[in-house]
């Protein structure tokens, strides 16, 4: 009989693995398997190969019963029809195995018990565990289970220590009763078998004790850290607490003023606290939730009293309250003002439909996986991203909602006026909801022009002012008192799964009448999903919109989407103030459908304590009033691009436009009559063309640079023309706007300088490049 090998020791309940004999029958005797101890099964094969696909037998531990015959033979039994007569190298190597079999028949009968009992522990109160409590009780109960299991070891070690140290100390006993004869040595080869039996399972018991010592600190620093939690979110929400029942003190003290002042007879009664019984708030009185991203401020609708007072009796409740505010509460904003004397008519009829869209297949990753963390502005792109207008006329859909500017050239009251302009800014996105492609990058020099004066009463400007970094200057004027001004340089990034676009630059409103002047910047865009699944398109950031003249200033903050969010998508809000910083309206609404106004009546602090350490304010308003609502898209949209209406007239064909113009781009029209292979051909050759330009424009440069250096005695001033050191990093100089530094922001911008109007009317382009 071959001896077999000794298995690696493992800890006692763990698995185990080793070389046993198997008695097979009277022919063969026994025959070496291999077993596995596991999870309270033990299991052979003939080799360690047959592991993996076959098993000769396997016997449940937990019905078993494991007796020893002799030194190194053992038997298992189920007391059915499985039972395995197995025989160890030797006798330590027994007691291994004995010692491993008896822990894990004690670990299947506590699992086999537990899953019995399962059903009738925690009938009654599992249905009441929340989501939250469900998952850190069943942490909980999961440690101390695994504790529990690790105390049946050590008893178990326990037990089996006893029992061999009794064997041990019967052992020494006989030793010592024996006199000088020839049973001496094999009484010291036994004293000396049960010592190291005795040592064997003395080490189980202490790699129990190490375990359970190891688990008990793990879970101990984890119950600390959770107390700590609990007790912060106790004292937060205590803050929390304070802090609202404050804000409620608070407004019921305004509440009982405002319906005493209502009761008194001459209607002269101050809004403070009252003595007389407050009545129940009305069912239209609606407090809104906070939202996830704590809001900087809070509305609650005021009381609904204010709409049906007299202005004398608002005068008398609020002193600070001007004529023109009063005429807010029963009218829309500058509904007071004069309309236009008559409608203008349009003079050309413009088109309502474009060719639809080809269904072009394309590998979008084959093309993208390259592009990440890249500036795409300077990676070639197919036309199969794009749609068929160019940066330029996509810079003119900003005024797709002029009227919002109409009115308020008309406002007399500079807050009203900043509600409109606040308005339009947010309708700038308006159209970008559904507009996944990429408009096509303008090439240097090109111009479009929107020339809507007799029917709209303004007319914009554009030129591509640079290429690397990409710029473009944009200049309209209206007839109705407003003149809007901007230069945005786009930055974009290719982040894997979403596309960041980040326009820079700041956008300028003047209103003639007033003399006001307002600034702000773009936001953040992202298109999402760009390799798997739908593209869809967010705005996020927030927008301060400043009135330079009077120091008034609306804050717009563009929520990002969230799907954990309760609030609804493509959230604005905003507050108008002074420059006192004293509030007079809240926004509200999305920056895709419509953009609401209300009158801030009376506005509070939180509590000093509150929430994040956050002091957050509460305005009473008026009932909310329309200000913007988005223009519904024309019939079949969804197969052109999703264009607006105004979007469907940029690229139609107009005589007298200048030969810069981005109607007469040949690639982007032969997009738009769906003739994509041509269009990527024409748009490869425009931008070798563009290339080969820019070269020209480095060689002259530098030529002039080497001749000047070459002069002696000349003044620096002399050298160059004083417009060339402005000029941007293409070393290209504007046709129709001059770089010069703003006189508000002190950027360096460029500004309109006037002319291209008057060559549209004498028809002379002389000095128009050729860049088509």
């Amino acid at each position: 009989m071959s001896e077999a090998k000794t298995p690696t020791p493992t800890p006692p309940g763990d698995t185990y693995k080793g070389w046993v004999f198997k008695w097979t029958n009277y022919i063969k005797g026994y025959q070496r398997r291999w077993f596995v101890l596991s999870n309270g099964l033990l299991s052979y094969y003939r080799t360690q190969a047959e592991m993996g696909h076959t098993c000769r037998g396997t016997i449940n531990l937990a019905t078993a019963t494991i007796t020893v015959d002799d030194a190194c033979n053992f038997v298992i039994s189920n007391g059915g029809t499985q039972t395995y007569h197995l025989k160890a190298s030797c006798e330590v190597e027994r007691q291994r195995w004995i010692t491993a079999l008896e822990l894990a028949k004690a670990k299947a009968v506590r699992m086999q018990a537990e899953s019995d009992d399962s059903g009738d522990d925690f009938p009654s109160s599992s249905p009441r565990i929340t989501q939250g409590g469900g998952s850190q009780n069943s942490e909980v109960q999961s440690a101390l289970r695994t504790l529990s299991n690790k105390v049946e070891d050590l008893s178990t070690c326990n037990d089996l220590i006893s029992k061999h140290g009794s064997a041990l100390q019967r052992s020494l006993a006989e030793l010592d009763g024996l006199r000088l004869t020839g049973e001496a040595g094999d009484k010291i080869r036994q004293v000396t078998e049960r010592a190291t039996l005795f040592r064997i399972t003395s080490n189980a018991m202490i790699n129990s004790c190490r375990d359970f010592l190891t688990l008990a600190q793990t879970h101990s620093k984890r119950w600390q850290k959770a107390l700590q939690a609990e007790r912060d979110q106790r004292v937060r929400l205590e803050e929390t607490l304070e802090q609202l029942a404050k804000q409620h003190n608070h407004l019921e003290r305004a509440f009982r003023g405002a319906a005493q002042a209502n009761a008194s007879p001459d209607n002269k009664g101050a809004a403070g606290p009252g003595k007389g019984e407050a009545s129940d708030e009305d069912d239209d009185n609606e407090f809104f939730d906070a939202m996830e991203e704590a809001p900087e401020f809070i509305t609650v609708p005021a009381d609904p009293q204010f709409h049906k007072r007299s202005s004398s009796s608002i005068s008398g409740l609020n002193s600070e309250l001007c004529a023109d505010d009063q005429s807010l509460n029963e009218e829309p904003l500058a509904m007071n003002q004069e309309s236009p004397s008559q409608e203008l008519v349009p003079l050309k009829k413009r088109r309502t439909r474009i060719p639809d869209k080809p269904n072009y297949s394309l590998n979008l990753w084959s093309i993208m996986k390259n592009c990440i963390g890249k500036e795409l502005s300077k990676i070639p792109m197919p036309v199969n991203f794009n749609e068929p207008i160019s940066m330029l006329q996509r810079l003119s859909e900003d005024l797709e909602y002029h009227e919002l500017l109409d009115k308020a050239a008309k406002c007399q009251n500079s807050l009203e006026q900043m509600c409109y302009v606040a308005a339009f800014a947010v309708s700038a996105y308006s159209t970008t909801v559904y507009r996944t492609g990429k408009p096509f990058n303008p090439l240097l020099g090109e111009t479009y022009e929107l020339d809507r004066k007799r029917e709209s009463g303004y007319r914009s400007l554009c030129e591509q002012v640079s290429h690397h970094p990409p710029a473009a200057a944009h200049h309209a004027i209206s007839d109705r008192g407003w003149t809007l001004r901007q230069e945005i340089t786009v930055a974009s990034k290719f982040r894997g799964k979403y596309l960041s676009i980040m326009p820079l630059g700041t956008i300028h409103a003047v209103f003639e009448k007033s003399n006001n002047h307002y600034t702000w910047k773009k936001v953040t865009t992202t298109v999402h999903n760009i390799i798997v699944g739908k593209l869809w398109i967010d705005q996020s950031g927030e927008i301060d919109v400043v009135n330079h003249t009077t120091g008034d200033r609306c804050h717009l903050k563009f929520a990002p989407y969230s799907y954990f969010s309760r609030d609804v998508a493509r959230k604005v809000t905003g507050v108008v103030m002074d420059k006192d910083g004293k509030a007079h309206y809240v926004l509200s609404g999305t920056w895709d459908e419509k953009m609401e106004f209300s009158k801030v009546m009376q506005s509070s602090r939180g509590g000093e304590n509150g929430t994040e350490g956050k002091q957050k304010t509460v305005y009473q308003t008026l009932k909310a009033r329309e200000l913007w609502r988005r223009n519904p898209l024309p019939d079949g949209a969804e197969t052109m691009y999703y264009f607006t209406a105004l979007a469907l007239t940029l690229n139609e064909l107009e005589d007298g436009v200048a030969p810069t113009d981005s109607r007469r781009r040949p690639d982007q029209r032969l997009m738009e009559e769906g003739r994509w292979d041509e269009a990527n051909a024409e748009k490869q050759r425009l931008e070798e063309k563009q290339r080969s330009a820019r070269r020209e424009r480095e060689r002259e440069a530098a030529s002039q640079r080497t001749s000047s250096q070459s002069e002696e005695a000349v003044d620096e001033d002399s050298l160059t023309d004083p417009s060339l050191k402005s000029a941007p990093h293409d070393n290209y100089l504007a046709l129709w706007f001059e770089r010069c530094e703003d006189p508000i922001t002190g950027e360096e911008i460029h500004i309109y300088k006037g002319g291209y109007w008057e060559a549209k009317e004498r028809g002379s382009w002389e000095n128009c490049p050729n860049i088509f």
